[in-house]
C-alpha cells in the first residue's frame, strides 16, 4: 500500500490577486475517505479516487510529500450554498426516497462523511491555488447539486461551497468557473445565476444529461461525436477572452474526463491525447496570464477502471508540467 499523505500545511493569508510558486512540487489534495462503500455492481466508479492517488505515486507523477489531507468542513460552510433542511436530512439519513433516487447513490454514514470530506478537499485546493498559483484535488466537481436537492451522483456542490467560503473569508472576490465536464454544470449555473461575482462557463455535449439545462453565464453546447481538434479550437475561441473579460481572482476548473470517446456517459470523442492537450491548454492559458487555478477531477465513467484512472491522471500530469515551468 502507498504511504498515507501528510496533514495539510497551514496557509498564510492572501488577497487572491497574485501568487508565487513557493515550491517546485505541485500541491495535491487527497483523503483516504474519498472512497465510501457502494453496493456491488453500482455504476458509480467509487474506487477511482483511491486508485488515482496510488497511480500518481506509482508512476512518479507525485511524491507523498505533495499531498495535503483536507478536513471535514463545518456545517455552516455547507449551508452557505445548501438550505439547512436539505443538509440536515441528507446528513441524518432522513431524505425521502424520491430525493435519494435523484442523487443515484444509496445513503450511508460513510457516504455522508465522504461527501463532506470531498467538499473540504475542494476548499483546501482553492486555498492552495491562491497561495501557490495551481493546485489539484483528486476528487470534486459535483456540479449537479442544487441548494435544496442533489442530482446525478452530486450531493453537495463542492465548487460553489469553496467559492463562497473563500469569498466570506475575504480571500477572493471574483471567480471564473471553467466547467469542461461533458455534462452541463446545471447546479452551479443555477446557484450563481444572479451573482455578478461568479462567472460560469460550461462547454458540454448538447444532447446529454441533464435533460433540462440551466443558463450559465456562457454555455457552449457541442454536437455529439466532436473530436480533439475541433474541441480544442472551440475552447481556444472562448477561454482567453473570458479571462480578459472576467479578470478573476481565482479560476475553478472542472476537468471532467467524460468527453472521452470511451466514456459510458459522454457522447463526445476525445482521445487521451486530446484530454492531455486540453489540460495543458487550460492551465497554460490561465497561469501564463497570472490567474491561479484550483482543479477538480469531475466526471468519468468507464468499465475499464485502469483506463479511466489514467484519464483522470492526465490533469495532474499536465498540472505538474505547467507548475514546474512556471517556477
Amino acid at each position: 500500500m502507498p504511504p498515507e499523505p501528510p496533514v495539510g500545511k497551514p496557509l498564510p493569508s492572501t488577497n487572491g490577486k497574485c501568487f508565487k510558486v513557493i515550491s517546485m512540487d505541485l500541491p495535491l489534495v487527497y483523503h483516504p475517505d474519498y472512497v465510501a462503500p457502494l453496493p456491488p455492481g453500482h455504476r458509480f466508479p467509487m474506487p477511482k479516487f483511491r486508485l488515482l492517488y496510488e497511480q500518481l505515486l506509482a508512476d512518479g507523477v507525485a511524491d507523498p510529500s505533495q499531498f495535503h489531507i483536507p478536513e471535514r468542513p463545518p456545517t455552516d460552510w455547507i449551508e452557505l450554498i445548501h438550505i439547512p433542511e436539505y443538509v440536515r436530512d441528507y446528513c441524518e439519513g432522513t431524505l425521502d426516497a424520491k430525493a435519494q433516487r435523484r442523487i443515484g447513490l444509496p445513503w450511508s454514514p460513510e457516504l455522508v462523511n465522504r461527501t463532506c470530506v470531498a467538499v473540504g478537499g475542494t476548499i483546501l485546493t482553492a486555498k492552495l491555488a491562491l497561495e501557490c498559483g495551481l493546485a489539484c484535488n483528486t476528487a470534486g466537481g459535483t456540479h449537479h447539486a442544487f441548494p435544496d436537492y442533489g442530482s446525478g451522483f452530486c450531493i453537495f456542490n463542492d465548487m460553489a461551497i469553496a467559492i463562497r467560503v473563500l469569498q466570506q473569508q475575504g480571500l477572493i472576490q471574483k471567480v471564473l468557473i471553467v466547467d469542461l465536464d461533458v455534462h452541463q454544470g446545471d447546479g452551479t449555473a443555477w446557484i450563481f445565476r444572479d451573482d455578478p461575482t461568479v462567472f460560469t462557463f460550461s462547454m458540454h455535449c448538447e444532447v446529454n444529461f441533464p435533460g433540462t439545462k440551466q443558463h450559465s453565464d456562457l454555455d457552449v453546447p457541442l454536437p455529439a461525436g466532436m473530436e480533439d481538434d475541433a474541441y480544442l479550437q472551440t475552447l481556444a475561441n472562448y477561454l482567453p477572452d473570458l479571462l480578459t473579460q472576467v479578470q478573476p481572482d481565482l479560476v475553478v476548473y472542472d476537468a471532467g474526463v467524460d468527453p472521452h470517446r470511451g466514456d459510458r456517459l459522454g457522447k463526445l470523442a476525445l482521445t487521451d491525447s486530446g484530454l492531455f492537450r486540453r489540460e495543458m491548454q487550460v492551465l497554460t492559458t490561465c497561469i501564463s496570464q497570472g490567474y491561479p487555478v484550483a482543479c477538480v477531477i469531475g466526471g468519468g465513467y468507464a468499465d475499464d477502471m485502469t483506463a479511466l484512472v489514467y484519464r483522470h491522471s492526465l490533469l495532474h500530469r499536465a498540472a505538474s508540467e505547467v507548475y514546474r515551468r512556471s517556477g
